[in-house]
């Protein structure tokens, strides 16, 4: 059989575009199987077809004709074969874009490290170009090109939204002269984000102002280059990849900032920080490329802001997307924000660099002829997420957002807010927890710049049953220059808060006799200790019921245990700041 005009152009391609990566991906595989629970597409459906090896080798029977020296000579032999028809093209189609979604899972368990996701990359880019793709793949791309990102937001439409964000800022912050800064040269950073921030939903841009309007930094958006997302990775053309990432640095280079903080966006991380320099040839740049998530952990680290976690009281989960954790090794930042800014954050299992993907990975999410298998196959993720019993599924990326509130809604995910009318999980950016968790105030902030009191020689009394985590407690604040006294039980800690009278008080809540409550109720209820501030340190998590009463107000600090120095002496040094 003759084969069609372009099966010959993409087997011409294929040969021409195999790397030396392809090439010890397609020869390492020995069909054990070990991928083969790794793939949400075949625990979901069982189908051996569904397998990464079995998928993988309708790919490598054209690498084996091609270069294989018996597939040369004998390609039956060894399985090789090159496509031959439109047909058998629009089949590759189906298994490349439509059956993975490159998250790469079955790579970290491979023992031969066979990494499926850039020969998913090779094959989808002789696709592309011969106008063999999903439709919404094409429309993305020819907006990227085109317009400069993935939803063809006009410059108008940009700066609308960005000046609606302001306008919702003026009022939350209390501030009419806030402003959204767009175009400032010479600030600290620029910020990118994904288009679906600007097209659909604004609140993770507001949760990311309202945390830089408190940390009071020197940001800017861009008008140009602003777009993080990037379909020359989920297309694998690089030329793509390389003229979207350029749009970034050129106007990053033009502004002269220091950094680019990309917003929530795994695959934007990715594509931004390290794809992207090397296919538009735009290395060195003068500037570092930084998540926000590592932004926000440093300002809670530093104590530039304090975070209460009993302002998200409910359950909350987290999804590792997969560009993230497995491809940016990014799995603590949000843990250490999501522990701090959350009362009862709940594991997911499996987790970080093994979790399953959202199944909206790979661009899955313009593919609207796979979004019936997607769902199908989405079974896997949403049976991790009700084993967590979590009313909230928190992520840091926006491919994850959409394709986790859709299985949500397809597996009717729903949790009991308390009014007996269970509805479906929200999937949140961290950000936008952080943002929520923020107690510092404009003129809290504005006080803390203009004059930063002493605080050496501060007493502070520590109140806990447990003689080792006293021990702890007392030593990481006297090596702070810190004067400590201690207490074990209820009683003598009332006691000593009244005749010592500390600048700040540290208080567990279990402990016999006098309970913390009870201690704390009446240290609030005291003239004389009143004004205290209370620091809570404890074990227990579902203490806010207890606390939050009409008759007192609520403690200045908390922290769960197990204790982080650098973050009981980061919030002593602010709560004491805010008393002086």
């Amino acid at each position: 059989m003759a084969k069609s005009e372009k099966a010959k152009s993409f087997n011409k391609n294929f040969k021409a575009r195999t790397n030396r990566q392809h090439a010890l991906s397609f020869a390492a595989c020995v069909h054990c199987g070990t991928c083969n629970d790794s793939c949400h597409y075949y625990l979901a459906t069982g189908d051996p077809a569904m397998t990464p090896a079995a998928k993988m080798d309708k790919i490598r029977a054209i690498y084996k004709k091609q270069n294989d020296w018996l597939g040369k000579i004998i390609p039956g032999w060894v399985n090789g074969r090159e496509v031959e028809t439109d047909e058998e093209l629009q089949d590759l189609m189906d298994t490349v874009f439509g059956s993975c979604t490159g998250c790469r899972r079955c790579t970290f368990n491979c023992p031969f490290g066979v990494d499926t996701a850039i020969l998913v990359g090779l094959a989808r880019s002789c696709l592309v170009d011969e106008d063999i793709a999903p439709e919404g793949i094409k429309h993305v791309m020819k907006d990227q090109w085109e317009i400069g990102n993935q939803m063809g937001i006009t410059k108008e439409e940009y700066i609308d939204t960005l000046e609606w964000v302001e306008e919702e800022l003026q009022d939350e912050l209390e501030d009419p002269d806030y402003k959204v800064p767009i175009d400032k040269e010479g600030a600290d950073f620029v910020y990118v984000v994904n288009p679906r921030e600007i097209k659909y939903d604004p609140r993770p841009l507001q949760a990311a102002f309202k945390i830089f309007y408190y940390a009071g930094f020197n940001w800017t958006m861009g008008s140009e280059g602003w777009d993080n997302t990037n379909f020359g990775l989920f297309s694998g053309k690089p030329d793509l990849g390389g003229h979207m990432g350029n749009l970034a640095y050129n106007h990053a280079k033009k502004l002269g900032v220091k950094q680019m903080v990309i917003s929530e966006c795994g695959h934007g991380l990715r594509s931004t920080q390290w794809e992207a320099p090397n296919w538009g040839k735009a290395n060195p740049l003068p500037f570092e490329i930084i998540s926000l998530l590592e932004v926000m952990v440093d300002l809670v680290n530093t104590g530039v802001i304090i975070l209460d976690p009993s302002k998200n009281p409910h359950p909350v989960t987290y999804h590792d997307p997969c560009n993230l954790s497995r491809s940016a090794g990014i799995t603590e930042e949000p843990r250490f924000l999501l522990k701090r800014a959350c009362m009862d954050f709940r594991e997911m299992t499996p987790n970080r660099g093994d979790s399953y993907c959202c199944t909206g990975g790979g661009g899955a999410m313009s593919m609207g002829e796979y979004s019936g298998r997607r769902l199908e196959v989405a079974t896997v993720k949403a049976e991790t997420i009700r084993a967590t019993g979590a009313a909230i599924c928190a992520t840091a990326c926006h491919n994850c957002v959409d394709g986790l509130s859709d299985l949500i809604k397809k597996y009717e995910l729903k949790y009991d807010f308390g009014d007996g009318k269970p509805k479906l999980l929200p999937v949140p950016n961290v950000c936008e927890l952080v943002a929520e968790a923020m107690v510092i105030s404009k003129e809290e902030k504005k006080a803390a710049k203009t004059a930063k009191p002493d605080l050496k020689g501060k007493k502070i009394l520590v109140i806990d049953d447990e003689p080792d985590i006293v021990t702890y407690i007392e030593t990481v604040l006297d090596d702070s220059g810190f004067n400590v006294i201690t207490a074990t039980d209820g009683t003598s800690g009332l006691e000593k808060a009244q005749s010592e009278l500390p600048d700040l008080i540290t208080l567990d809540i279990t402990m016999p006799g006098k309970s913390g409550v009870q201690v704390y109720r009446e240290l609030r209820t005291n003239p004389v200790t009143k004004n205290i501030p209370v620091f809570i340190i404890t074990g227990v998590t579902d203490f806010r019921q207890l606390m939050y009463q009409k008759d007192v107000k609520a403690p200045e600090g908390f922290m769960n245990k197990p204790i982080d120095n650098d973050v009981l002496v980061m919030t002593v040094n602010k709560l004491l700041e805010k008393a002086a």
